[in-house]
């Protein structure tokens, strides 16, 4: 079971985690987990091309061994990378040592500051040790589209009907989600565009500054 919106309630629970971009203005955060693979990344690029749309790429980093052309085309296209560990470790079944070792090498091969946690579960004591060294970024939207349990039409419902103004939406490069996330992706960012939405990509400095300012306010 996982949760398409997640609730205030979590989020402030967490408020360490960046959960999503608080703004009024009409922007969305596209984020991609567990490539690049060549089969899906790169048609992925060219999607977002079509919409001048920036987004972030939580790479693998053994995918980014595997295929550094591919790794190498998100970087030229524009877009910003983070880790998500080197091997789609999960921190709830990982000890910690292993799993920070893991996230270093994860993060000597993406060579960002943001993590993303693989499945979104890591434990209250690697969090402190992680906050240290990195931003954690989780998400407002989870579009389901690893899911292979649920049609492509509903990957676009889940995300449609629940972002908004500073979202994270999660989506996945990766094989397994190819044939929904080919069906909800175009029309994702074809619905948005119409709304006025722009698609931008998560920024560490700038979500710095943008918390900074918010928590003032």
């Amino acid at each position: 079971m996982y949760l398409i919106k997640t609730p205030h309630f979590i989020q402030n629970l967490f408020p360490h985690f960046t959960w999503r971009i608080p703004t009024e203005e009409k922007q969305i955060f596209l984020t991609f987990d567990d490539g690049p693979v060549p089969e899906v990344t790169p048609w992925v690029l060219e999607q977002l091309k079509q919409y001048n749309a920036k987004a972030t790429f939580f790479c693998v980093g053994d995918n980014i061994s595997k295929h550094p052309e591919v790794f190498q085309q998100v970087v030229d296209a524009g877009h910003v990378v983070g880790n998500h560990t080197m091997n789609h470790l999960n921190g709830w079944v990982t000890e910690n040592i292993t799993y920070f070792h893991n996230i270093r090498q994860g993060a000597s091969q993406s060579k960002s500051v943001l993590f993303r946690p693989p499945y979104g579960r890591v434990t209250p004591k690697q969090t402190q040790f992680l906050l240290r060294h990195y931003r954690i970024v989780m998400w407002d939207v989870l579009s389901g589209d690893f899911d292979t349990n649920i049609t492509p039409e509903q990957v676009l419902k889940n995300v449609v009907q629940n972002a908004g103004p500073g979202s994270i939406v999660v989506f996945h490069d990766s094989i397994k989600s190819k044939e929904r996330l080919e069906y909800a992706l175009p029309r994702v960012l074809e619905h948005f565009a119409a709304e006025g939405y722009s698609f931008d990509a998560l920024h560490p400095q700038e979500m710095f500054e943008t918390e900074l300012v918010h928590q003032r306010a």
